[in-house]
């Protein structure tokens, strides 16, 4: 593609002469750049992939990827059973959930109050997997299971007692009141997603239907798949089977956030690449600089025999080379930086009290990072792209040198 003459004269033109130092500074500059904002790219991108990966882990793990409702029918047994005998892959557990108040030391506080059948296998998997902190042994009537950010704001620990009302009326020669409940705190669990931890009580699922007023044909049924990203492709056949019943994937209740994560990190994904088009204007400037200062040498070449054609390929061979390195050089500096990022972020924390990514925001308690090789491929041919064109525009103006002008006076 390039002859060794060619390769030559790109490789001198990469060391200006030491009257030619704003050359060399632009040069610099321009690998500089490119190669930051390579790495910021790559940095980027891999905490969002990190993010939404983490993300997407809790809410699969803290959640059934499948709940079917009743919907004012019974879930009978012959529902269950063609379920059963379609779906061999699938498991599923009975539960009830609602919203209510918990009443504590003054302090009242909204909650998801779920309830749950400590003996079924998946609820037994659960715990072990994602709340091992708490022991199921102490799960009683009457006892409940709560998250570590809504014991800190209610005050509450191990053996406290408090109230919880429901969102059920009972009628009462005053009329209707809402119906109220004593429990007793059994183990307050700690999963590291802070909304879970704070709007999230687990209580048995005989004491769920009792303060709700429900009977056992309201129970839900929550089910869990080998691979829970062909979830909206089970929910579909399932549904087919009963058309009166309400059912709802993972994916349904957090359309929105992963539809915002996608558009965001789109959106990041240009943004941060316009870094790289700036920077490509230093090679334009630079490239554009040498070629008014080589047009003596230019002038040269083409009387001693070399075309248009290769000495633009010299010129454009200058740029890509900057361009090709400087991506390099960020590539690495992209990775090292997202594989230690959250050293980083401890470093900066404690050394400067600087804190860049509050969990109580990003529902997150450390700063994630994945890195997807796809991503990085994608960011390196934009970015040699991108070099290429900044490159080849400077190139286009030496078919326009004159020889015999260039000559004249020497």
């Amino acid at each position: 593609m390039f002859t060794a003459a060619e390769r030559l004269i790109s490789l001198r033109n990469l060391r200006p002469k030491k009257k030619e130092g704003f050359l060399k500074i632009i040069s610099i500059f321009s690998f500089l750049g490119i190669m930051l904002g390579v790495a910021i790219l790559i940095i980027v991108m891999s905490v969002m992939n990190g993010f939404k990966t983490d993300l997407t882990n809790k809410i699969l793990g803290l959640n059934p990827h499948i709940v079917v409702q009743p919907n004012s029918y019974e879930i009978d047994k012959n529902f269950i059973s063609k379920i059963k005998k379609e779906f061999k892959e699938i498991s599923y557990s009975k539960s009830y959930s609602g919203e209510g108040i918990i009443i504590s030391n003054n302090n009242v506080k909204g909650v998801l109050l779920k309830g749950i059948d400590k003996s079924e296998k998946n609820i037994i998997n659960f715990f072990e997997n994602y709340i091992p902190n708490v022991k199921l042994n102490k799960f009683n009537r009457n006892n409940v299971f709560i998250g570590t950010e809504l014991a800190f704001n209610l005050n509450l620990k191990e053996g406290d007692t408090f109230s919880l009302m429901s969102s059920a009326f009972v009628a009462t020669p005053l009329g209707g009141f809402p119906k109220q409940e004593n429990f007793k705190v059994a183990g307050i669990f700690n999963t590291g997603f802070l909304e879970f931890d704070q709007n999230i009580v687990f209580l048995n699922l005989r004491d769920a239907l009792s303060i709700f007023d429900k009977e056992d044909k309201d129970q839900n049924i929550e089910i869990y798949l080998n691979d829970p990203l062909k979830a909206d492709k089970y929910k579909k056949r399932i549904q087919e089977l009963n058309q009166n019943y309400f059912i709802y994937s993972w994916a349904d209740l957090n359309k929105s956030l992963f539809s915002a994560l996608r558009v965001e990190r789109n959106v990041m994904f240009i943004i941060l690449s316009l870094i790289i088009v700036v920077a490509a204007f230093n090679i334009i400037s630079g490239l554009t600089i040498l070629i008014k200062n080589k047009t003596k040498e230019i002038a040269i070449l083409k009387t001693l025999g070399l075309n248009n054609k290769s000495i633009k390929k010299t010129f454009f061979l200058t740029g890509l080379t900057i361009g090709f390195f400087a991506t390099l050089s960020g590539i690495v500096l992209g990775v090292l930086f997202s594989i230690n990022i959250e050293k980083i972020r401890i470093f900066l924390l404690t050394v400067f009290n600087l804190e860049i990514f509050p969990s109580d925001i990003y529902f997150l308690d450390k700063l994630p990072s994945e890195i997807n090789i796809n991503s990085i491929f994608l960011i390196f041919l934009i970015s040699l792209v991108i070099s290429a064109l900044a490159s080849f525009l400077p190139a286009m103006k030496i078919a326009k040198t004159s020889t015999f002008r260039a000559l004249r006076y020497e």
